[in-house]
């Protein structure tokens, strides 16, 4: 494959529609934890606002200033977070790195979507904003949730 066809297939239709509607866009009014985190190769950052109450999450908001690709993880965490519990979260988070960084499954549901960014494994340079979403809401969990 030449380099050009590789970057078409790596930000598929599928993703660029995700990055294009990130849910839960708007940021807090009063979160249990607020988390900034920044992929320092790119500059994409994350900022995440979560509130939980027995052992679940209850909202989730979040500033995405991201490359598509972390814009399109952050598009499925925004989706899906809400009714979690912080293991749900934390095993998506290890899930997703393994996926990206050890070839392994994509999360399992309710993040299941994660598994469009799966072209992404061939591109170590993007795997940090690609993770941007869970890294923050699973910091934001530490104090949130405990």
């Amino acid at each position: 494959m030449t380099a050009d066809t590789d970057m078409i297939k790596l930000y598929s239709s599928r993703i660029l529609a995700l990055a294009a509607d990130i849910p839960r866009h708007a940021r807090l009014d009063a979160p249990g934890a607020t988390v900034k985190r920044r992929a320092p190769l790119c500059g994409s950052t994350v900022t995440v606002d979560l509130t939980c109450e027995d052992g679940t999450i209850t909202d989730y908001g979040q500033d995405v200033k991201a490359c598509a690709l972390g814009q399109a993880a952050a598009s499925v965490v925004g989706a899906n977070i809400v009714g979690c519990t912080p293991a749900q979260v934390r095993e998506a988070q290890n899930a997703l790195s393994a996926m990206l960084k050890e070839d392994g499954p994509p999360p399992a549901a309710p993040f299941d979507g994660l598994e469009v960014l799966m072209p992404a494994r061939e591109y170590k340079n993007r795997h940090a904003s690609i993770m941007l979403a869970l890294d923050a809401a699973v910091e934001a969990i530490e104090t949130a949730c405990a």
